[in-house]
């Protein structure tokens, strides 16, 4: 998997310059082997994307924070690099790209981070950069589909909606018939299907009451159960 994403290179060169302007690097409290672009606080982020762009109601920045399910998979993968050595990963809903990039430091042969917003793209490949890995960036809606030269699907806290969640799930089930391991964190949001899944590794992760509702959260590390796939 390429980069595919459609926009021009004066539109990329304003996401740079937007992430860099209102973002820091700095490495996420479980994961201080990775730096990444993140924002302070999530609603000036958000109203300042809102204006970048000029649009309202649009969707949270999630790439512009660490969030406590893929602050676990990431911690996961370092801690198990041979879930991932010599394999070929995607990164699933993948916002900053820590998982993606964890994946690489871990010996993944390949890591593609897929997510649907420009600006997480931009952010992923900027991370990336930051950490010295490289990584493939997947800038569209893969959740109709089954990839055929994947390994390893992660996923992170991707269960936040009800119709992404029944999406997402399908098409990790498709992934795991198609011979895929699939580990997801997740601290058990109101649309996980947990009772699907085993816990591998629980974490409590330093967070915000910014983006969450408390200053440190349980997250889960979860594998498919065999007669789920």
């Amino acid at each position: 998997m390429m980069d595919n994403a459609p926009h021009s290179r004066r539109d990329r060169q304003s996401r740079v310059d937007f992430i860099h302007a209102n973002t820091r690097l700095f490495a996420p409290g479980l994961v201080p082997e990775i730096k990444l672009h993140l924002a302070d606080e999530s609603l000036p982020m958000w109203e300042k994307t809102e204006a970048e762009l000029g649009e309202l109601n649009l969707p949270p920045p999630f790439w512009a924070f660490a969030w406590v399910g893929g602050q676990a998979l990431a911690r996961y993968v370092l801690d198990n690099p041979l879930l991932v050595a010599g394999k070929r990963v995607l990164d699933l809903g993948s916002g900053s790209g820590i998982v993606a990039i964890a994946a690489m430091q871990a010996g993944a042969s390949t890591a593609c981070a897929a997510d649907i917003d420009a600006y997480s793209s931009v952010a992923a490949s900027l991370n990336a950069h930051a950490n010295v890995v490289i990584i493939d960036i997947a800038e569209t809606d893969l959740l109709d589909s089954t990839p055929v030269d994947i390994d390893v699907l992660l996923v992170g806290d991707l269960f936040y909606e009800r119709g992404m969640s029944e999406r997402v799930f399908a098409f990790i089930g498709r992934m795991a018939a198609a011979g895929a391991v699939v580990l997801v964190g997740d601290p058990k949001r109101s649309y996980f299907p947990f009772d699907l899944f085993d816990t591998v590794a629980r974490y409590d992760v330093a967070t915000s009451r910014d983006i969450e509702d408390s200053d440190v959260k349980p997250a889960d590390v979860w594998r498919l159960k065999p007669a789920a796939a």
